[in-house]
Parts: C-alpha cells; structure tokens; sequence
C-alpha cells in the first residue's frame, strides 16, 4: 500500500523542484544566477531527502533526476555519444570522507562479484584506490571531439544528453588545436573540458568598457557564456577565451593502438598532443586528497583563471567504469567547493533601484575591497526584511562575500565595530525614481506606477536583450542616452513599439554623444532583423508576469500567431504543459486587457511580426503522415518511464505532430502512463480516454519511423 504523502510534503516539493528550475534556467540559459552555490545545493539536498522518504513522489523531469539546461538557438543540437553528467558536490571534510567510504564499499562489492557471471576478482583481489585532482574551473563546461586526430565537433553540455555545436566559435580559441599534433591519432577522442576567460582578460576588458562609458561585466563566466553565444566567432578571439581539458567522452583507438587506463595517463597523452591541461595531483589516501584541498585554498587566487573548488576524481578508468553514475552525476567524481571568500568593508550608503516589475531592491555602496579576484564597489542588500533582520546600518564596517564566487552580498555587520554615527536603513516612502507611491508586499517594496521611468527604462532594456529580440548595438547606455534627449529634438523611447521606430531617427541618433554613423547603421539593421524574431521572442520580452523564455516556447510552439493565442480561453491555456490556473489566468487577462491590446497592436503598427516560428503544424509535419499514430492527437504523460525522460519524449511526440499537455481534459485523445501513475491515470479512466502503456509506445514510435 503506498505511502499516505501529506500535502505540506507535496507544496514544499513543488516550491523546491520550481526554484531548483528557475535556478537552473538562470544559470544555464542567461548565463546569471541570483542563487549561490551552497544554497542551490541545499535546496537540492532537500529535494533528495524528501523524495526518499515519498519514493512516490519521484518524477523523470524531477532536478535530482537529471543534468539540468537545454540548449541555446543558433546552434545545430548535437547528441553526445556519451552523457555529459554534472558533479557533484562537498563543502566539507566530513562529505568528502563519505564519498570515499562509498566508492571503497562498492569497489570492493564489484570485486568480490567479479564484475559478472564468470566470477573471479575484478581487480585482480587489489582494491587499492588512487584519487587524481584537479582545479575546479569556473566556466563553460565543453566538449570537443576529434575525428582520426581532427576537430570535428565543439559541443556545450547543455542538458547533459545533447548540447549545442559551437565549433566556429570554439576553432577561435588559441588553446584548442584545429588538428591533433601526433602521427597516431586515435579514430576518435572526446576532450571534455572547460573553456574559460582568463582574469587579466577580464579585468582588462572591463577597463575598456569602463573607458568606452559602456556597462561593466558582472563576471568571467557570464562573458565567456554570452561570447560562446554569439553567431560571431570575432568575438571569442577578441576576448582571449582560452580551454583547459579536464576529462573524456568516447574514445575509440586506431588499429594497435593503445589507450589510456587512467586520468592522469589521458592528461599526459593529450598534452602532448597540444591539448591544454591543468596540473593533476595523485595520492593514494584521503588524507592526502584533504591535504591537498587545504594546500590549494591558499594558492588558488594565484591561478590565472576562476577557481571555486576542487575536482577529485578515481584515476583507474576501470574502477571508473565499475562505480558507473547515478542518472545525475558519475560516482567516481566530486567537487569540493571552497566557502564564499569574505572580507570587511565599510557600507556607506545603499540606493533603491528600480526594476522592470517595479521591485525596489537595496544596493550598497562600499569601500572598494578586493574579493575572490576582483573588486567590489557594490552588493546586494536583498529586502528590507533581510536588512532588518541582519540589524544592518549605513557606516557599519560589514562582512561582504561573493556568493558563488560571483554575486557580492553583504553578510552582517561587525557589531563591535559599530560607530556612534552608524544610521538605520529605512525603506523608501516614494518611488527612488519618479517620486510615485510605494506598496510593500511581503519583504518587498514595489512602485505602484505604471509610468514610472525607471520601470519603463529597465523594461526596454530586457526586451532589447539577448533571449528577447536580441538587438546588437542597444544595450543600456544606448537606451538611457536616448531617453535623455529632450526638446523638440527628443527622440521617444517610451513604449517596447518605439524601439522599432528608432529607424526614423537616423540623424539624431548620429548626433549623440558616444553613437557615430557606423554604430547607428549597425544598430538600426538590428532592429529591422528583430522586427522578424517571431511571437515566443515577443512575448518573452514584453515581461508579462509569469511568462518567460520557457512559457512562451509552449506558447509559440502550440499558437501560430497573437490571434490565435487571442481567441484561446483561460482552460485551453492552462491546458498547456507546463501552465497552471494562475498562469493561464494572468496571462489572459493581460492579452485582452487595454494595456495588452494596444502593445500588441502598436508592435504589429511597428512593423513587428507576431507570427510563430515555433508553431508545430501535424499537417506540415515530416513526421505527422498516415504513418504516425500519434499526429494531431492532445497526449498527456504520466508516471515514470524506463526509456525516456518526459522531456524527451515530450519533443519525439510533438516531432510526430501530437500535442503534449499538463492535465487531463475532456480534448485529451490519449494518457501514457509509466510506472506509479498516479491522478492523471485515474481521471483518464473516469473519462474513458485511451491509456498506453510504455511497451505499446516503444512499438508505435518503431513502426512510425519505419
């Protein structure tokens, strides 16, 4: 009988597998985070434990199931011929002696079976274990493959099963050879490792910036990121990327060939064949591998790239095999990740910002102190309830940390420090920007108006960003240089449609200070190309509460235009997989709302195509023929399934014309359900609708693709 599972238990799972998402989203997919590390990893560490008290509450799609980020566009999506599965990781001595108990009991376990039905010692009766290590590279993980010793591939992680083909961009990496440099090249090796962008590049492209008048770059890895994004490969030599292998996907050797057994045997091979690698220690015990964490802590901001931790791994490739990995991450590997460096400074005062909802959030100005490889100027505050509750005060000399090594947060104060002119922090009563009335909501403070140019300003500038309509040449600066004209020569930027508007200012915008003739033409051929980015950009863009890049791919992908998505009703939207009541309801009432209405409709005046280039058609479809049992039918999935996670079989289905939904209804044409299906199964039954069990699909999706 299963297990009764309380409905607080099922919200908190629901609360965490939601954060854990958009966590992921921001760090895979924006290249940003506002969580740091320890607390993401807490969140997860949550998750598991809860999931193994309610085993019945373990889905396919949960984050502790899988490798977490999709692939970016641009890109052709490749699949890896080996999963690229994320580490985890330990923040202390305790955890990274748990984890070498558990790989010494299971190695010992495999010996004494044999490794299979002929019996005997795996390992010859030795067990003896060798821990190789390394430091753990803050960047974008990457996978390049080599092809009879030339590259042929340059792949992201992306969710761990497929990621996207970045080769031009990676070919433009001085330390990543176009050809192997040996006269015996294998038939195929995959370097996985990590491409990076060293710290005096950066600190020296920010001083560019900061000389040019434009924005500065939060840190290394977003820009190594953005620039791995970019369909210009100029960029990634421009900005000194480097790449530093760290381990192996396939590997298949040339006739008589022999390959490496270890780690440290594959790091010297490809290093010699021209491969940058980082230095591997090897010891044969675990105190010697917390040796040697303590050793590197002191020494790792000497490096010249981002370090926050390091990566132990088992060295014998055979011992490797043997552990095999969890459907997350390789037993055989950890990461141990240092704490947030910290440092005091004195706060001496904190601005209001305004954000693009009309948060008001809390941003101290510091003494610039030096923290984790670069200065800090500024940290966040988060809420005037985390202010309150930290006892917080303009003056105080406060402990501030880079979260994750990249967001500086201030701590606490150091009380003892306190001097006598130390001021409380008090929450605005205006609006910082337009002067207009403030409402708080919980712990945070919100401008209550709709005009309000601070919200307008960083309106724009989310929908001018990468992932909305991506319009090269009007970033920020652009955008409040604009704004500030006045006069009868002012140029209006007032709603997302002036954007596409700005074509008509050729002139004035040349006048500019900071714009030439040059820059103008390119950002305006941007903007003309934006006009065609299509409905999901749009809609992303326009920051409609609860609709970002994710729920608006669901949307592109099922309307094949706004009117379509006009004429759908509040049950045929949260239909939709993914979408619930409050979504569904939200952004109803936004569409036929007279704000809604006349945004779209000044956009389409714009010139603004708001058709879909995501609309999946089952008549238009390759796949969606006679052949396919599957085409036009609204399918729902439930329980779990062997062979596929949902969002891959997700994607199958819909390449086969159907239509995957959340929740069953009376349009649901077909249920398939997994092991421990649960409600959805059972309304199926009440309603009558067709359930198909896996076996059936695996059968269906074979004879449809003949």
């Amino acid at each position: 009988m299963a297990t009764r599972i309380p409905k607080d238990v099922k919200d908190r799972v629901a609360a965490l597998r939601k954060q854990i998402a958009e966590a992921d989203r921001e760090y895979y997919e924006d290249a940003s985070t506002s969580l740091a590390d320890y607390f993401y990893d807490q969140l997860v560490k949550e998750l598991e434990d809860l999931e193994q008290q309610y085993p019945d509450l373990v889905t396919p799609d949960s984050p502790t199931q899988r490798v977490s980020g999709k692939p970016v566009e641009g890109f052709e999506t490749v699949r890896h011929a080996i999963p690229m599965m994320s580490i985890s990781n330990s923040y202390n001595e305790e955890a990274v002696r748990k984890w070498a108990k558990q790989v010494a009991d299971l190695l010992a376990k495999a010996d004494g079976s044999g490794g299979g039905s002929g019996g005997g010692s795996l390992f010859g009766g030795d067990v003896a274990v060798r821990y190789a290590m390394d430091p753990k590279i803050d960047g974008v993980a990457v996978s390049l493959r080599y092809e009879n010793g030339r590259l042929v591939q340059a792949v992201t992680r992306g969710d761990g099963v497929q990621g996207d083909d970045i080769i031009n961009n990676v070919r433009a990496i001085s330390t990543v050879p176009d050809e192997l440099k040996t006269q015996t090249p294998p038939a195929v090796l995959e370097v996985r490792g990590e491409v990076y962008m060293p710290l005096v590049a950066f600190e020296k492209l920010n001083a560019r910036q900061a000389e040019q008048g434009k924005p500065e770059f939060a840190n290394p890895r977003n820009m190594t990121a953005g620039t791995l994004k970019s369909l210009d490969p100029k960029y990634t030599r421009e900005r000194g990327l480097c790449f530093t292998a760290h381990g192996k996907g396939e590997m298949k050797a040339a006739a008589g060939q022999a390959l490496p057994t270890s780690y440290s045997e594959l790091a010297r091979w490809i290093q010699k064949m021209g491969v940058l690698v980082n230095t591997v220690t090897v010891v044969d015990s675990i105190e010697a591998v917390l040796a040697h964490i303590k050793e590197f802590e002191a020494s790792r901001h000497d490096q010249t790239m981002g370090t926050d931790g390091v990566v132990v791994r088992i060295d014998d490739f055979s011992q490797q095999e043997a552990l095999g990995a969890t459907s997350k991450s390789p037993r055989w590997c950890m990461a141990y990740k240092y704490p947030a460096e910290q440092a005091t400074t004195i706060l001496k005062k904190v601005d209001w910002l305004v954000g693009k909802g009309g948060t008001l959030t809390p941003r101290a100005t510091l003494e610039p102190v030096f923290i984790a490889g670069t200065t800090v100027s500024h940290a966040t505050l988060h809420n005037i309830e985390e202010i309150r509750r930290k006892d917080i005060r303009i003056n105080d000399t406060v402990f501030v940390e880079k979260a994750g090594e990249i967001i500086p947060q201030v701590v606490k104060p150091v009380a003892s420090k306190r001097p006598k002119d130390a001021l409380p922090i008090d929450p605005p009563d205006k609006c910082t920007v337009c002067e207009g009335p403030v409402e708080q909501d919980g712990p945070k403070i919100y401008c209550v108006n709709p005009e309000c140019p601070g919200q307008i300003a960083e309106k724009l500038k989310w929908f001018v960003g990468r992932g909305q309509m991506d319009i090269d040449g009007l970033g920020e600066k652009t955008i409040d240089l604009i704004r500030a004209t006045s006069g009868p020569d002012r140029i209006p930027l007032e709603h997302f449609a002036d954007v596409f508007l700005l074509t008509d200012h050729r002139e004035r915008l040349i006048e500019l200070d900071g714009l030439g003739e040059k820059s103008v033409d390119a950002m305006l051929v941007g903007i003309d190309q934006a006009k065609q980015r299509g409905m999901r950009r749009v809609l992303s863009g326009l920051g409609i509460r609860h609709i970002g890049s994710s729920a608006s791919r669901t949307l592109a992908r099922h309307f094949k235009d706004v009117n379509a998505l006009l004429t759908a009703t509040v049950e045929e939207i949260e239909a939709l997989y993914d979408f619930g009541t409050v979504t569904a309801q939200t952004l109803h009432d936004w569409l036929h709302s007279e704000q809604g209405k006349e945004t779209l409709q000044r956009l389409q005046d714009a010139g603004v195509d708001l058709t879909s280039r995501d609309y999946v058609e089952a008549a238009d479809d390759a796949l969606t023929g006679p052949s396919s049992p599957f085409a036009g039918k609204t399918i729902v999935l439930t329980g779990t399934l062997e062979n596929y996670d949902r969002t891959e079989l997700k994607e199958i289905l819909e390449q086969h014309g159907a239509k995957v939904t959340g929740s069953v209804s009376k349009k649901t044409d077909l249920v398939i359900a997994g092991e421990n299906a649960g409600s959805k199964y059972e309304k199926a039954v009440q309603l009558e609708i067709e359930i198909m069990d896996e076996p059936t699909l695996l059968k269906q999706l074979g004879a449809s693709n003949g």
